[in-house]
């Protein structure tokens, strides 16, 4: 598990992560290379604000996974989130994210340096693993995006306004 804290402009720092949006996240691929989506969910205090799905092309499931991730912190920048506790069913993205393992796949440093510029937007950041049974909704979301016909879309309507 990974904590990291930055001190947000407005000068209270995030303790309690009870204070951040959840983000269940996924990527699917058929085939190692294959079809693949990547899927996120984000709730804050229970309540849905949005969910989303994207079409990747050819690709393998770790790259897969690290899409999802980074589908899912833009997708927060985008809305205003600032905090966010990740879950996410991929142990290798968890401890390469959490820094228990290095990335030693070279296709995979240009994702995780993009994960990594986009979590410094963050005032708060947190990635959890959690089992696969715990994160249906992520992975029903991407295994639906590995088709053509669903690039880049929300799969409900979002709001607007989230913190």
């Amino acid at each position: 598990m990974s904590l990291e804290k930055r001190e947000p402009v407005s000068g209270h720092l995030f303790t309690d992560a009870g204070k951040a949006a959840q983000v269940w996240i996924d990527g699917a691929s058929s085939g190692n290379p294959g079809p693949a989506g990547a899927g996120a969910v984000i709730k804050k205090d229970g309540k849905l604000i949005g969910q989303w799905k994207k079409y990747l092309g050819e690709t393998t499931n770790n790259v897969a996974e690290y899409q999802s991730l980074i589908l899912a912190l833009e997708k927060s920048l985008e809305l205003g989130i600032k905090a966010i506790l990740v879950y996410t069913d991929s142990e290798l993205l968890h401890r390469q994210i959490s820094g228990a393992y290095k990335v030693r796949t070279p296709h995979l440093r240009p994702l995780f340096e993009k994960v990594q510029e986009l979590k410094n937007k963050l005032d708060f950041f947190r990635i959890r693993h959690i089992p696969r049974e715990q994160n249906a909704e992520a992975d029903r979301l991407a295994r639906q995006a590995r088709t053509r016909n669903t690039r880049n879309t929300p799969s409900h309507n979002t709001q607007s306004s989230a913190t």
